[in-house]
């Protein structure tokens, strides 16, 4: 019966498919900003994935689709463009794998897949668990000690991803928590802190980004002043803070995470019948070798060294040595150094592998391991990153198809610039969220929009640094950030699933009711308020309320059921 109904998707998707392209030949026009088609490629991955379940042959699907339609060459139809496409398909996939930066991610995950794994063949993660389990007794407890790891590695979303899901797994496993509300937990946790977290290489990017907007637009304010301008505006990561604590510490699930948890308790399947998840099988058995000597230094030291290493690094390549010796103890100094900061994810790469090199010590001179089983350790690592890299790859080509056809330009010519400014950081935050959607990437949302509609919100503010520009500035970071959680092309979305060996199609599907909810309260709490002058804080202290409000009505519902349930018996 499945196979049926995949059949008929496929189908299904190929006459979309088609369709769509015959579409575009009929109505090839445009201006600069881009054609309508310049959505397709994004939107027909996203499509073909749910109706296929096949992710990779979607997104594949979705570049050549895209490479095709940037050399449409107008109304007739010229053999030329195909030739010319499957080029440009090669192209870009070569592109993104011999990027400077995208090699570099490429390094991390596979260092940090075969750090991970050394970890496990030498008992540290477990002597780590055995450890934690002091402190959870169930379900619900677990799911609360991920939340609280996640907000303690803010340094760095990938590196937040990483260590959170192999840390916490084991025991999210041991108390049945499904794959899919693990791979929320950590999801949720990572972005949105790492987002306004005072220190992480996302500040570095986003005071980047505010400095050369206030160099342009002559607002003479500092890059790190705009970002503490825009904090109290940051309405969806806080907001999705409150939401992860609320639901973690409640218990309270509802929509398709509701199922998933159900499924896990109920019956023991942490994954759906069917999953595919997102590490290989080999990967995902691995255990810890049997003779081992288990101890919580096996994992500490390793961790220790991978995250001071990033921190060291961030110091050294933001100029922090220039500044004496003890001017790591000011926060202001590490503002200024992370913001500084231009090789964040090179640091990461190079962390990993000394984080690596480091596990493999340990494990032989501590824990005893063989050296021969160290080797085979990181060869699984190594061998479960496969999946994972392929995926970020085709990834990273879809973006190259939308810089292509500019479907990011042609998303914020859409909006115009003649909407009433009481509704401008509303709809800036929607535009930015969808945007993040259809290319999956929050950092380049954020350098697409950041310098076109910022300049709006400085027209509408009078031409100077006034009330409305810090809330737009907070709403097009937030938004993306939205839409990359949604997104099922999204690099951080896919390594969040990668953390917790979870099929990565059943984690977009789980975790967008709660992303879109927290999103639509941004809009409704924090957005329209915040354009009519309320605080900030007031509108984010508002929409924790009402979050909270809704778990507490959530829980006594459930309370109520199963009271009626058991006086029925």
């Amino acid at each position: 019966m499945g196979e049926g109904k995949n059949s008929f998707g496929t189908k299904v998707a190929v006459a979309l498919l088609v369709a769509l392209i015959l579409l575009a030949y009929a109505s090839d026009t445009g201006t600069s900003d881009g054609r309508w088609y310049s959505i397709l490629p994004p939107l027909v991955a996203i499509i073909l994935a749910f109706l296929t379940q096949k992710l990779m042959l979607s997104m594949a699907s979705a570049v050549a689709l895209g490479a095709f339609l940037s050399k449409l060459p107008g109304h007739t139809f010229e053999p030329q463009a195909w030739g010319k496409s499957v080029l440009l398909t090669g192209q870009l996939m070569f592109g993104a794998l011999t990027d400077t930066t995208n090699l570099q991610i490429l390094a991390f995950v596979m260092l940090i897949l075969g750090f991970i794994s050394v970890l496990i063949s030498a008992g540290g993660l477990k002597a780590l668990i055995l450890r934690l389990q002091r402190y959870v007794r169930g379900s619900r407890s677990a799911q609360v000690m991920t939340a609280i790891m996640g907000f303690l590695v803010f340094i760095d979303d990938y590196a937040n991803t990483m260590i959170v899901g192999a840390t916490m797994r084991p025991l999210a496993d041991r108390y049945h928590v499904s794959r899919e509300k693990f791979a929320f937990l950590i999801d949720a946790t990572s972005a949105p802190v790492a987002g306004v977290a005072i220190v992480s290489t996302w500040i570095g990017y986003e005071v980047g980004l505010f400095q050369d907007l206030s160099s342009k637009l002559n607002m003479g304010r500092d890059g790190y002043a705009m970002f503490f301008d825009a904090l109290g505006f940051r309405f969806y990561c806080f907001l999705m803070i409150g939401f992860v604590i609320f639901n973690a510490a409640s218990g309270f699930d509802f929509g398709p995470m509701a199922k998933a948890e159900k499924r896990a308790s109920k019956e023991g399947l942490l994954e759906a019948p069917g999953a595919q998840p997102m590490t290989s099988k080999s990967f995902r058995m691995n255990e810890e070798d049997p003779g081992v000597r288990l101890s919580l230094l096996t994992a500490a030291i390793p961790i220790f060294v991978l995250l001071a290493m990033v921190f060291a690094g961030l110091w050294i390549d933001g100029g922090g040595l220039e500044r004496g010796w003890f001017a790591w103890l000011s926060v202001s100094n590490w503002w200024q150094v992370i913001s500084s900061a231009k090789n964040g994810i090179l640091i990461l790469a190079i962390s990993a592998f000394a984080g690596w090199i480091v596990a493999i010590n340990v494990a032989v001179l501590w824990a005893k391991l063989p050296p021969l089983n160290t080797l085979k350790a990181s060869l699984m690592g190594f061998k479960g990153s496969l999946l994972p890299i392929v995926i970020l790859v085709l990834a990273w080509s879809l973006k190259g198809v939308c810089d292509e056809l500019h479907t990011g330009p042609f998303i914020v010519s859409m909006v115009g610039d003649s909407v009433p400014p009481v509704l401008f950081p509303a709809i800036v935050f929607v535009v930015a969220s969808f945007t993040a959607f259809a290319t999956g990437t929050s950092w380049g949302t954020m350098a697409i929009l950041l310098p076109t509609l910022t300049p709006v919100a400085h027209a509408l503010d009078g031409g100077a640094y006034g009330m409305l520009t810090p809330v737009v500035l907070a709403a097009v970071l937030d938004g993306a950030i939205l839409g990359d959680h949604c997104s099922p092309i999204s690099d951080t979305t896919i390594m969040s699933s990668i953390a917790a060996s979870c099929d990565h199609l059943h984690h977009v599907q789980t975790q967008m009711p709660y992303s879109v909810l927290v999103g639509f309260l941004a809009v409704v709490c924090g957005y329209i308020p915040a354009a009519l002058g309320v605080s900030g804080w007031l509108g984010i202290a508002f929409g924790l309320v009402v979050l909270a409000s809704i778990f507490l009505a959530g829980t006594f519902r459930e309370r109520v059921k199963r009271s009626r349930a058991l006086s029925a018996t």
